[in-house]
C-alpha cells in the first residue's frame, strides 16, 4: 500500500520539490513556469509557498488543490 503524499500549502516550493520531485511537472502545467529554473527554485523557491505563488500568478487555489488531489496528493492546510 502506497503512503499518502501529504502536501502542506504553506510549505515552500523548494521543500515540496525536494520531497516530491514529481510535483515540478504538475506545477509547471498549472502555470508556475519558473519552477523548472534551478536558480529560481533555489532562491525564490525557498521563501515562496504554493498559496503565495497562486496569489501572485492569479491562479485559483481550489484549482491547484483539485489538480494535486487528482495526482495522488492529500492537502493539509
Amino acid at each position: 500500500m502506497e503512503l499518502p503524499k501529504l502536501l502542506n500549502l504553506n510549505s515552500t516550493v523548494y521543500e515540496l520539490v525536494n520531497k516530491y520531485p514529481e510535483i515540478v511537472d504538475i506545477m509547471k502545467k498549472l502555470g508556475f513556469d519558473a519552477i523548472t529554473n534551478p536558480a529560481m527554485l533555489n532562491t525564490a523557491g525557498r521563501i515562496m509557498t504554493l498559496k503565495k505563488g497562486a496569489a501572485m500568478k492569479n491562479i485559483d487555489i481550489e484549482h491547484i488543490k483539485e489538480t494535486l488531489k487528482a495526482n495522488g496528493f492529500e492537502i493539509a492546510e
